[in-house]
C-alpha cells in the first residue's frame, strides 16, 4: 500500500523535472523583464535622480483608469467575437464539406497575415473614404466613424478577424482526433445536430476554446500597433500609452510608462488565473 501511495508523488516529481528546462528560461525572461519594470514604476530604479520609493507614477488622475477600461473593452469585445466566430468556423471545418474546406483555407491564409498589415487593410476598407463606402456609394460625411471612432470598431474588427482564425485552428487540432467517435455514437442514439453540438462538440472543445480565448485576450491587451494605427488619440489603450511615454523625450516619464505596463501585466495575470480556475472545473480537461 505504501508503494502504491508513493507512485503518484514520484510521477509528479518526474513530471516537474521534465518541465523544468522549459520553465526556467521562461521564468528568467519574465522576471528579468517584469522585475525592473516594477522597480522603475515604484521609483526604486530611476533613470535620473536618486532612488525613492513612490507610487506617484500610478497616481495620474483618471487617465490610467480610462486607459485600463478601454484596454479591457477592446480585449473583451474582440475576444468574445473571435471565440464565437472561431468556434463555429472550427465546427464547419470539422464537418469536412466543401464549405468547411473553403473556411479552412481562408483561416490558414488569415493567420499568415501580420497584424500591422491587417490593420492597414481594415483601415483602407472601413475608412470614410475607403473601399467599402465607395463600393456602396455612400459619401464620406454619411459614413459612420468606424476608424478612429468612439466605439473603436475598426480595432475590434481587426483583432476579431485575425484571432478567430487562430482560435479555429486550435479547436480543430483538438477535435480532429476526438470528435468522430463521440459524434457518431450520439448520432446513432438519435441525437439531433443541435443536441450533438451542445452536448458533445461544445464540451469537448471547451478547454481548447478557453485556452485559445485567454491567449487572444492577453495578446490583444498588450498589443499596440493595431490600436495605434486605427484608434483615437485620446483616450488611448494602456499599451499605446506605455509606448508613447517610453519614447517621450523626457526621461521622467519612464516611471509612468512602467506603471502602464505593470497594470497591463496585472490584468493579464488575472485573466490567466481566472482561465486556469475555469479549466480545473471542466471535465474534459480533467
Amino acid at each position: 500500500m505504501t508503494a502504491l501511495r508513493q507512485q503518484p508523488a514520484v510521477r509528479r516529481r518526474r513530471t516537474a523535472l521534465l518541465v523544468l528546462p522549459t520553465i526556467i528560461p521562461a521564468a528568467i525572461v519574465v522576471i528579468g523583464g517584469v522585475g525592473p519594470t516594477l522597480l522603475q514604476s515604484l521609483g526604486i530604479m530611476p533613470l535620473v535622480g536618486s532612488p525613492q520609493l513612490s507610487v506617484a507614477a500610478y497616481d495620474s488622475g483618471s487617465e490610467l483608469l480610462d486607459s485600463a477600461l478601454l484596454s479591457l473593452w477592446i480585449a473583451t469585445a474582440s475576444t468574445l467575437i473571435a471565440a464565437f466566430v472561431g468556434f463555429f468556423a472550427a465546427v464547419l471545418i470539422i464537418s469536412g464539406n466543401w464549405g468547411g474546406r473553403i473556411i479552412a483555407a481562408l483561416g490558414a491564409a488569415a493567420i499568415t497575415v501580420p497584424h500591422l498589415v491587417g490593420a492597414a487593410t481594415v483601415g483602407l476598407l472601413l475608412a470614410d473614404s475607403g473601399v467599402l463606402p465607395r463600393l456602396l456609394g455612400i459619401p464620406p460625411e454619411a459614413w459612420p466613424a468606424l476608424v478612429a471612432g468612439p466605439s473603436w470598431f475598426a480595432v475590434i474588427a481587426e483583432y476579431a478577424w485575425k484571432e478567430s482564425a487562430f482560435i479555429a485552428l486550435i479547436i480543430v487540432g483538438t477535435l480532429a482526433t476526438r470528435i468522430t467517435s463521440f459524434d457518431e455514437t450520439a448520432s446513432l442514439l438519435g441525437a439531433s445536430r443541435l443536441t450533438r453540438l451542445r452536448m458533445v462538440i461544445l464540451p469537448l472543445a471547451a478547454p481548447s476554446l478557453l485556452v485559445a480565448s485567454t491567449i487572444t485576450f492577453v495578446y490583444t491587451l498588450g498589443s499596440y500597433e493595431v490600436a495605434w494605427l486605427l484608434g483615437r488619440t485620446y483616450p488611448e489603450p494602456l499599451s499605446v500609452m506605455a509606448l508613447r511615454l517610453f519614447n517621450s523625450a523626457s526621461l521622467t516619464a519612464r516611471p509612468e510608462a512602467a506603471a502602464a505596463a505593470m497594470i497591463t501585466v496585472a490584468l493579464a495575470a488575472v485573466a490567466v488565473g481566472v482561465a486556469m480556475l475555469g479549466l480545473r472545473r471542466m471535465r474534459a480537461w480533467r
